[in-house]
């Protein structure tokens, strides 16, 4: 059997809020926002690609600890392409992100440079410049 990916799931005690940041930094597009009968604010999105990023809150009686954005086990990262790096780094900068790592220049291969910048709710993403 051939497996597609359905979804990438966000966690934030803002998910309206984390979500509106995705529009401004990604081109997300939200697709609606509910509160689910677990308690939770459920909002989807979509990156331009297609891609589903849904983005919810706790639900009743749940307790979620931090999020990470250093370098991690488990889900590390959410990578995007960028045209220009060091414009992206700025323009996310301006947008609240804190940059981590990079511009790194990658000496072979597709990828040209690359980045880590921290996002809302402490997620770690990569943005990736290719030749």
């Amino acid at each position: 059997m051939a497996y597609a990916m359905n979804h990438v799931h966000l966690k934030s005690p803002d998910p309206r809020g984390t979500a509106e940041w995705y529009v401004e930094a990604f081109d997300f597009t939200i697709i609606s926002d509910i509160v689910r009968p677990v308690g939770d604010r459920f909002v989807k999105c979509q990156t331009s690609n297609g891609i589903v990023v849904n983005i919810s809150g706790e639900r009743t009686n749940e307790k979620l600890g931090q999020g990470d954005a250093e370098p991690h086990y488990g889900l590390e990262h959410i990578g995007f392409d960028v045209v220009d790096i060091k414009a992206e780094i700025e323009r996310l900068e301006s947008l609240g992100a804190e940059l981590l790592e990079g511009p790194i220049f990658v000496p072979e291969g597709p990828i040209e440079y690359l980045g880590f910048i921290q996002a809302p709710n402490n997620t770690r993403i990569e943005i990736i410049q290719t030749r």
